[in-house]
């Protein structure tokens, strides 16, 4: 007999399955639980309603940047070709190859579905993460309240951000940054799923293959990973109780050696040597220069994100959550959160370390940019969200009075915040919508004149949201990538639309 039936019988194991599971209570069925139920769902109408509008404004997104050396790479040599420039010449990034070449493979088009499909997938990940985890916790939630978290937690990720174009609707930046580390929380959902020998053993493949993938997807994202898994497999017994607790520890080193296996391939591939040579040359990440500079930058991180009032809305979620939580009877085969200021500090300083150490990787390519280039936070950003999240529900769970007044503050939170969402994206998104116009004007006319057998054009430069364009503050880049994509020699600066 195994050690976990040793320590916990059929009988228990049932019996715990059942608390998980059963019906709601008669408190729940009755019509008080059910306006909350349904009270809680309405507050959910402004999160999703933003991210609705962000999903729509899509359709303005048109190519900049990186996009312009992507799409003509894809066009002529495909997905293949695109993981083949990446792994020999570019970075090593297989994975973030892949998700590039999906993209760009239908030209424009994909750009324009990338935020409802992205968004979307980000959303239902986070919503069955929460979910999941009330479920394994054997805490009893009005229905609505997991769906009110999970949206108002991806609105501040994806909007909160001092340039939501970059981390939400440029896919470049986006599949590196933001998507990425939403995809690491999909590999808890297996995990969460587990009931029986075989669930749990396809939950130890998928970290291990989530890893892999990571490794070669994001290398600030599998920082963010190994440190929550570090994290776990220090404290785990100190903050999870139950005879899976060893299952959960297995799970994380499982994890680690599939970034550990991700990562070789990457630091042995072409592409990622060239890399180095390129930005770190000169530059050592440990260098007690590039230590202090990292430093300075990620204190600039913090004090922005603290500054930032929206993020409060993570709280008032968390707080909702932690007064209208209840109980569900756990046996010894749940997953039981204990210890809880131990919990809240752990969290907080697993979030400080990740965050330093994504700023250290990334402070030889950017240096003091590190602190203003703000599409590389989301790789810990995600991190800072849920970390908000968690503190509300622990305040909700240490008052435990789910007084009206109290719960209406934090209902008004939400909403605020949401409002205060609102208005910049509106804003971007008339911004999108003009750029939009002026760009598929000039594209038309390069096609035209490209057709008719012109080698050489003029180019007018159109940015949003401070997106790199040709004959912008980087010089001629990518000009080069711009002929390409028209098959002309060359585009010269243009100042005004043809």
């Amino acid at each position: 007999m195994t050690n976990e039936r040793k320590a916990e019988s059929p009988m228990a194991v049932e019996a715990s399955e059942a608390a998980l599971t059963e019906p709601p209570s008669a408190t729940d069925r009755t019509g008080g639980g059910r306006r909350t139920a349904l009270w809680t769902a309405a507050l959910s109408a402004p999160p999703l309603g933003l991210l609705a509008a962000a999903a729509w404004f899509g359709r303005h997104v048109r190519p900049g940047a990186d996009d312009w050396c992507f799409l003509p790479a894809v066009r002529d040599g495909g997905v293949i070709g695109m993981v083949e420039k990446f792994y020999l010449w570019d970075n090593g990034r297989i994975g973030n190859a892949l998700l590039v070449g999906a993209y760009s493979k239908p030209g424009i088009a994909g750009h324009q579905w990338f935020p409802l499909v992205s968004g979307g997938l980000m959303w239902g990940i986070l919503w069955a993460v929460t979910a999941l985890a009330l479920r394994r916790a054997a805490l009893r939630v009005p229905r609505g309240l997991p769906l009110l978290v999970a949206s108002m937690a991806t609105a501040v990720f994806l909007l909160a951000s001092p340039n939501t174009y970059k981390t939400f609707y440029w896919p470049a930046s986006a599949v590196s940054h933001t998507v990425a580390p939403v995809l690491a929380c999909a590999a808890v959902v297996p995990l969460l799923l587990a009931r029986s020998r075989t669930g749990r053993r396809a939950a130890t493949a998928a970290a291990f293959l989530m890893g892999c993938f990571l490794a070669t997807l994001s290398e600030n994202t599998c920082v963010v990973a190994l440190t929550v898994l570090t994290c776990v497999l220090l404290l785990g017994r100190r903050l999870v109780t139950g005879a899976r607790c060893e299952e959960v520890r297995r799970w994380c080193l499982t994890g680690i050696a599939g970034i550990g296996v991700g990562t070789v391939v990457l630091l042995t591939s072409p592409g990622s040597q060239s890399r180095r040579e390129r930005y770190g040359a000169n530059t050592s990440m440990l260098a007690p220069d590039s230590l202090l500079g990292a430093l300075r930058a990620f204190g600039h991180v913090l004090a922005t994100l603290l500054t930032t009032w929206e993020y409060l809305g993570a709280v008032a979620a968390g707080m909702l959550l932690g007064l209208l939580c209840r109980n569900g009877g756990a046996r010894p085969s749940s997953v039981v959160l204990r210890n809880r200021p131990l919990l809240a500090a752990a969290g907080t300083l697993t979030f400080l370390v990740a965050g330093y150490l994504c700023t250290v990787v990334a402070y030889p390519v950017f240096g003091a940019g590190t602190a203003t280039v703000s599409r590389a936070w989301n790789d810990y950003l995600l991190l800072f969200v849920a970390l908000l999240v968690g503190v509300g529900a622990l305040l909700g769970r240490a008052v435990r009075v789910a007084s009206g007044p109290l719960k209406a503050v934090c209902a008004a939170v939400c909403a605020a915040c949401c409002l205060g969402l609102a208005f910049p994206l509106a804003g971007l998104g008339t911004d999108m919508e003009a750029r939009a116009r002026a760009f598929d004007h000039q594209d038309q006319w390069l096609r035209d004149r490209a057709a008719g057998g012109a080698r050489t054009l003029p180019y007018t430069p159109l940015s949003v949201a401070a997106m790199g364009e040709p004959f912008g503050k980087h010089g001629s880049w990518p000009a080069g990538c711009v002929a390409d994509y028209y098959h002309v020699d060359k585009v010269t600066h243009s100042p005004r639309l043809p």
